[in-house]
């Protein structure tokens, strides 16, 4: 007999995919978008290899069927909901969530001021390149990395040659907005999709931030703010600085290609483990009968000495 499938690891799969008008279901065993007309009336399908992509997300006009769901979270593929262009986050399917033995890791991190700091000191360390200052709270690290983060925007501004007046964008509004701003909306959901599929393969909970707080994504924001200069900023403003007749598109094309580039999906659960490792507890065992991660590693059929 042929061994069970299983899951695809994140950090090998197509980091997102972006859906608008169609209806999500699974047809002959297959994920597929049914176009706006319907099935019966133009059968025209575009299939999706759900199992080797990280994040869906859905865009306004999208209607998911039970099935597609179900095997979307059996395979541990997360769905977002987005609004117009990506740029809300509204709501998401959960491929496993938090692990109750990770939850608690966590949670001790975060609730205990002093702990919460050598986090947040290493997120500093790992985003910045260098040690933060000494003797720092967590409100002086924000307001210090605040600083830094809107010089950078200056800067890749200047880089790319784009007119910038300052990070500012209303969701209810979204044509108000600049291109620059719009770009960067659309961009930074790209990876907050991307990381939150991460967040939530390795077990851990999206709304137990350290640096971030009171949100339900605040621990997304906080892993996603590591690598968003690196990745997805540069990428917004190259679109915003040679207008396309769709520039959100374009972003979203370029966060996917930059993601694969920079091996993005295969950093971002070690990182969190460093990160929190920096804490300097150990993460307690899981209970026996406890349910394993939502992705768990495969196990070989042989020995050490053979390939699995």
């Amino acid at each position: 007999m042929l061994p069970p499938l299983k899951p695809i690891a994140i950090k090998e799969r197509m980091s997102v995919i972006f859906v608008e008008k169609g209806e999500i279901d699974v047809v002959d065993g297959a994920f597929v978008v049914v176009d706006a007309l319907g099935l019966r009336v133009r059968p025209i399908l575009t299939h999706i290899p759900v199992g080797g992509v990280a994040c869906i997300m859905l865009e306004p006009g999208t209607r998911v069927s039970h099935r597609a769901a179900a095997l979307a979270a059996r395979v541990g593929t997360l769905l977002v909901w987005v609004g117009e262009a990506g740029v809300r986050l509204y709501s998401s399917g959960q491929p496993g969530g938090a692990r109750a033995d990770r939850l608690l890791y966590q949670a001790k991190l975060a609730l205990d001021e002093s702990l919460r700091l050598k986090v947040v000191r290493k997120m500093y360390a790992i985003r910045f390149g260098e040690e933060p200052p000494e003797r720092r709270s967590v409100e002086q690290l924000r307001g210090i990395e605040g600083a830094r983060v809107r010089r950078t925007y200056q800067l890749l501004a200047q880089r790319f040659g784009v007119k910038w007046n300052g990070r500012e964008y209303d969701p209810d509004k979204w044509d108000v907005s600049d291109l620059p701003n719009r770009c960067l909306s659309s961009a930074t959901a790209c990876l907050y999709g991307v990381t939150e599929a991460a967040v939530l393969a390795a077990g851990y909970a999206p709304a137990v931030g350290f640096i971030h707080t009171g949100k339900p994504l605040s621990f997304v924001y906080d892993m996603a703010d590591i690598y968003k200069f690196e990745t997805v900023v540069p990428a917004a403003f190259k679109v915003a600085a040679s207008p396309t007749p769709n520039p959100e598109r374009a972003v979203r094309l370029a966060c996917r290609d930059i993601f694969r580039e920079t091996k993005l999906l295969e950093r971002i659960i070690p990182d969190i483990e460093t990160i929190l490792a920096a804490g300097g507890i150990v993460r307690p065992d899981p209970p026996e009968d406890s349910v394993g991660p939502a992705i768990p590693n495969p196990e070989s059929l042989g020995d050490a000495g053979h390939r699995s």
